[in-house]
């Protein structure tokens, strides 16, 4: 093998991979952090949160609540909870709010629901360190809840089983949806990054939302590609959930998440940066080091943008490599098909030139062309590829 003159720059974990970001709220956060680990970001809300003071189901649902106090009350987010205290106040009934939840007893998810609890004046009786939804109903299922009413503070995140659960062992739940999530008033966006998930264009999807997750699927069944997009899902492209209520929707179509320890956007994020190098492919080829990632490709260590085209060629070189490949198979292979093999050399010559390596793909004449691969070659160098 060859060795570089000089040693590359480090290339970002995620760099020459597309992420597309499926979230409403928090979303340009989510690009930035994918950003600066050098992702290319494609945007397309699935969802939109309705405003706090439109929303007529939970100002009726806050109203019954003040007329009949819960004996629970459960805060399972802190932004929630504020959020809900907030709203009533604009609705004039802030105080009224407070003095029925004081009425019975208030337990916290974890602690920014016990803070907002408290800056709301009120004191909460009970508190996880998990900040676990399972634990809080095992809490509540060994103290006892057939006939009491149970106020469930939701943000946006259904909770069934918990609900189901309590229900079934005689308690009447009132949930009460904080920010509650509806379909986009413009499904363009959502709808082209579909559309790129099922040309190839995507590498990953990040979800931080099981409604998210559902308004996605919904979308795509009315539009009839639900099946491509879950087939899409199951292969070539990653889901990345933030935390197992997320994934809920995808898993219930046998779609495979990847998830983080820690149900956090940051989190979130490291686990793709930790996860998106092991599905490149590195190759030796003619004394040179190629890494096939999403849209762009690594030579020896250099970052090489690569038009749809030539990615498109360059795979099927790859799943071959060292073999001859024909101009018919190439074309066949490239984005929107066609039988004029000149849109082959066209898209080779292009492809050679991103390289900036021209011998990496030799053509064979009269036969087509093949990834001169390097059968004896060592095991790739770990440096300078990711961080």
């Amino acid at each position: 093998m060859t060795a570089a003159t000089t040693e590359p720059a480090p290339v970002p974990a995620l760099a020459g991979f597309t992420v597309g970001v499926t979230a409403a709220r928090r979303a340009e956060e989510l690009g930035t952090m994918l950003e600066r680990r050098g992702a290319c970001v494609q945007h397309g809300p699935a969802i939109r949160i309705v405003p706090l003071a439109d929303d007529t189901d939970l100002l009726e649902r806050t109203r019954a609540l003040v007329a009949n106090p819960p004996d629970i009350t459960v805060a399972t987010t802190g932004i929630g909870f504020r959020g809900w205290v907030e709203a009533a106040d604009g609705w004039g009934i802030g105080e009224a709010l407070l003095a029925a939840l004081g009425k019975g007893e208030l337990l916290a998810r974890g602690p920014k629901a016990r803070g907002a609890i408290r800056a709301s004046g009120l004191t909460e009786k009970w508190s996880p360190p998990s900040e676990s939804s399972a634990e809080v109903l095992e809490y509540l299922l060994e103290e006892g809840v057939d006939g009491l009413r149970i106020a469930m503070q939701l943000h946006g995140e259904p909770l069934p089983d918990v609900v189901d659960a309590l229900e079934l062992a005689g308690a009447e739940v009132v949930q009460v949806p904080v920010y509650r999530w509806v379909p986009p008033a413009d499904l363009g966006p959502m709808d082209r990054l579909t559309d790129s998930v099922l040309a190839g264009g995507v590498d990953m999807l990040a979800f931080t939302s099981a409604p998210a997750a559902a308004s996605l699927l919904a979308r795509a069944a009315e539009r009839g590609v639900k099946d491509e997009l879950v087939e899409a899902m199951r292969g070539p492209v990653l889901a990345l959930c933030v935390g197992p209520v997320t994934a809920a929707p995808l898993e219930a179509v046998d779609i495979p998440t990847l998830q983080p320890a820690r149900s956090r956007l940051g989190a979130m994020v490291r686990t793709l940066e930790a996860e998106a190098p092991t599905r490149a492919r590195r190759l030796p080829v003619a004394g040179h080091w190629l890494e096939l990632r999403g849209h762009a490709v690594l030579v020896d260590g250099e970052l090489r943008n690569v038009p749809p085209t030539g990615m498109a060629m360059l795979r099927v070189l790859a799943r071959r490599a060292g073999r001859v490949v024909t101009r018919a198979e190439l074309l066949r292979a490239l984005p929107g098909g066609g039988d004029d093999e000149h849109a082959v050399e066209t898209a080779m010559t292009r492809l050679r030139s991103s390289l900036g390596t021209p011998k990496l793909v030799q053509t064979v004449v009269k036969r087509g062309y093949r990834l001169a691969l390097d059968p004896g070659a060592g095991p790739a160098p770990t440096g300078g590829h990711c961080v």
